[in-house]
């Protein structure tokens, strides 16, 4: 019965967002799909379905009434392009009773010390370094996100967070964008089920842009200038699922498959159709004693053309480890190991430190 439920909410998400994506740009508010967590990463981002700490917020809210301690702390950092580039998340989590949690997430996308070279020459032609200015290209995200448990179906988690989005490029631009993301999770026997809406009524991004820092550029290069613009992130359904076996009285096993779906039309992935493209990611642990972990995962297959013009399939492989000392948990991932994917590798670090209230 839990199985039909969720094939039919994935159903009826579909029905609501796949109208929607005509003339519609891609690839927008795209750090949000960057993931958030080292496991999450060693795992191949494939978390939709078993989440249950205070990531939860960005992965699956519903996820957050599973939290085992009262509170919980997450900070993450990650390095992208040699280090032009910092990726930076931190979550708060705490339970409201039994059956509810709440969270606050802040993610951070940034690069930073960008040189401003318009005024690098004076109004006598010469060179004056003392003219460079720096600014940032900088896009942050802040989540509210809740959750609680349904005496529905055996005990049924709903989740959802409300997001507000700031984007900005120096003084030269910026942005503010509000959205939703919703979320279930079913535990049945030993496997999980997870279904997230992500940006599932749209999200919006209001543009403004600073005329008068642009204004002479734009007429030196011919092209005309907005004042503003609104750009509009379409829904994905993400339908996951898990499952945890133990064996040898020490040790477990979780594998883990994400289905992620998007409704802006046809994009490079392993299933695409003009409408909708899905892209799946597998994930799997190795657990010692809920002590020490081992992860592998992949995802992001693409079909690239070689020089050849021959085509080729590629995918990101994912490794992580996971070492949990009492109430703090340290994990790291390495992203895209051997150079299997267009995109470059990562060091990704996390740190969860639980808090429980003593009676």
């Amino acid at each position: 019965m839990g199985k039909g439920v969720f094939v039919f909410i994935f159903g009826m998400l579909c029905s609501i967002v796949l109208p929607a994506q005509d003339n519609t740009p891609k690839y927008s508010n795209e750090f949000l799909n960057i993931g958030v967590d080292a496991r999450a990463f060693g795992l191949g981002l494939s978390m939709v379905s078993h989440t249950a700490d205070a990531s939860s917020g960005y992965w699956n809210p519903a996820g957050l009434s599973k939290m085992e301690p009262d509170h919980q702390l997450v900070l993450m950092h990650s390095a992208y392009f040699a280090g032009i580039s910092n990726y930076d998340y931190g979550a708060f989590a705490t339970r409201l009773d039994d059956s509810s949690a709440l969270s606050v997430s802040v993610i951070r996308f940034a690069v930073d010390d960008i040189a401003d070279t318009r005024l690098l020459f004076d109004a006598n032609g010469s060179v004056n370094y003392d003219n460079i200015r720096f600014f940032s290209a900088a896009d942050y995200a802040f989540l509210i996100s809740y959750s609680r448990r349904l005496r529905v179906l055996g005990g049924l988690d709903v989740g959802g967070s409300v997001k507000v989005i700031r984007r900005i490029v120096g003084d030269f631009a910026g942005s503010w964008g509000f959205g939703m993301d919703v979320g279930l999770q079913k535990t049945w026997k030993s496997w999980n089920f997870g279904l997230m809406g992500r940006d599932l009524f749209g999200t919006f991004n209001s543009w403004s842009i600073a005329d008068e820092e642009l204004a002479e550029v734009y007429a030196q290069t011919g092209n005309e200038l907005y004042s503003r613009s609104l750009e509009v992130t379409l829904p994905r359904v993400i339908l996951g699922a898990s499952r945890t076996l133990s064996f040898l009285d020490q040790f477990s096993l979780m594998t883990s498959l994400d289905l992620v779906t998007t409704t802006d039309g046809k994009r490079n992935t392993l299933i695409r159709t003009e409408s909708f493209s899905v892209d799946p990611s597998l994930g799997v642990e190795l657990g010692y004693k809920q002590l020490a972990f081992l992860r592998g995962g992949i995802g992001q297959f693409q079909q690239i053309k070689d020089f050849d013009g021959s085509q080729s399939w590629t995918f990101q492989p994912n490794v992580g480890i996971g070492l949990k000392i009492q109430e703090v948990a340290i994990d790291y991932a390495f992203t895209d190991i051997g150079d299997q994917a267009a995109g470059l590798y990562s060091h990704v670090f996390s740190i969860k430190v639980d808090f429980n209230v003593v009676d």
